[in-house]
């Protein structure tokens, strides 16, 4: 078996007849300025959620914490694929062999990373609707941990390929898509994240399907109006997480799955275009876990008003609280004139929580 680490990406590229442009053309230039003004928008979006969820107490509990990680994974994501934008086109036969791994690796590691964030914050909502809790009893010792796991498996999986799972020393295993790359490490990572896509299926249609039966059961308490409400509510979220999630990445995964297990299929074509897709989901991201809440979107408002109103916020700020199990409890009985029973209080915290208040 004869290793090529000395040999040019080039050489690499003329094996998969991957071609690299030696001048730039137009699709060149159309991929490049679309993946830099996605790049902006994740940037933009992410370091807001961060900033909010920093600022603001309200936010200083465990959903909200993975929320925080959620966006420095898509920051990151951003970043890494803004320097593949400086990196790809007719720059990218100027790369040596470790230059390159560099590349791919940084895009793996932060496309990991926000994933595995989506589907802790799905479990972490599936155990406490089923408890019944406002918010998980998860210490934030536990939740740094958590994090730390989160990232150095999404770290481990973007330097397995550099570590020895590529096609330098076996050019007869070398990818389409990624030509330094195994086409068996390809199959293995989409594999891996339609895995993760499946966990959040099952974990968001078992938490419908008992709102839902909890809903029913109550619903001689509450008018058909709320009844129905709820659950519509809920639906609209649940195929908002989902249907994004399955509209950025499946394009992506099935491609990847094609390319390494189908020799002659032509993945080439699209596959920039499905790659920017891929990143839409990073932005999309802030959108539904956090500008649906109401108090991260007035958070927002006074970031994004500070150079104008300064420091006429401050008492806004500090003014902002969270309310607890019982408060809840006790403002649903106000609002409905009876005690909030365990099945609408539920109701009621599931709407909260997966839907972060309907507005």
């Amino acid at each position: 078996m004869v290793c090529h680490d000395n040999e040019s990406v080039k050489f690499f590229y003329d094996i998969s007849k991957k071609n690299i442009s030696e001048t730039w053309q137009t699709k060149d230039f159309v991929v490049v300025s679309l993946g830099l003004l996605v790049c902006a928008f994740v940037i933009f979006a992410n370091i807001l959620v961060m900033l909010a969820i920093f600022m603001n107490r309200r936010f200083h509990y465990p959903i909200y914490y993975l929320l925080g990680n959620l966006a420095a994974a898509d920051l990151f994501s951003g970043i890494s694929y803004m320097y593949l934008m400086f990196h790809t086109g007719p720059w990218t036969s100027k790369l040596s062999v470790s230059q390159w791994f560099v590349r791919q690796s940084l895009i793996d590691t932060s496309l990991t990373a926000s994933v595995i964030n989506l589907m802790a914050i799905a479990l972490e909502r599936h155990q406490t609707i089923f408890t019944m809790q406002l918010h998980s009893k998860m210490t934030n010792h536990r939740v740094v941990l958590l994090i730390i796991g989160i990232w150095l498996i999404a770290i481990v999986l973007g330097l397995v390929p550099s570590m020895g799972w590529s096609c330098v020393c076996n050019t007869m295993e070398c990818s389409n898509m990624a030509p330094l790359y195994s086409r068996s490490y390809l199959v293995f990572w989409a594999v891996l994240n339609l895995l993760t896509f499946t966990i959040m299926v099952a974990v968001y249609t078992r938490i419908f399907v008992y709102v839902r039966r909890k809903s029913h059961r109550m619903s001689q308490h509450t008018s058909q109006i709320k009844h129905k409400e709820t659950v519509v509510n809920l639906m609209k979220t649940v195929v908002m997480i989902l249907g994004c999630f399955v509209v950025c990445w499946t394009p992506g995964l099935v491609l990847l799955l094609l390319d390494g297990s189908c020799e002659s299929c032509d993945v080439l074509t699209y596959e920039k275009f499905f790659l920017v897709l891929a990143e839409c989901n990073s932005f999309m991201n802030p959108i539904i876990y956090s500008y649906r809440d109401k108090d991260m979107r007035h958070t927002f408002k006074r970031i994004l008003c500070f150079p104008c109103v300064g420091s006429q916020q401050e008492g806004e700020h500090s003014g902002v609280r969270f309310n607890t199990l019982e408060q809840e409890a006790r403002r649903a009985r106000d609002a409905d004139g009876a005690p909030a029973t365990g099945g609408r209080l539920v109701l009621k915290e599931a709407e909260h929580m997966l839907d972060y208040t309907e507005s």
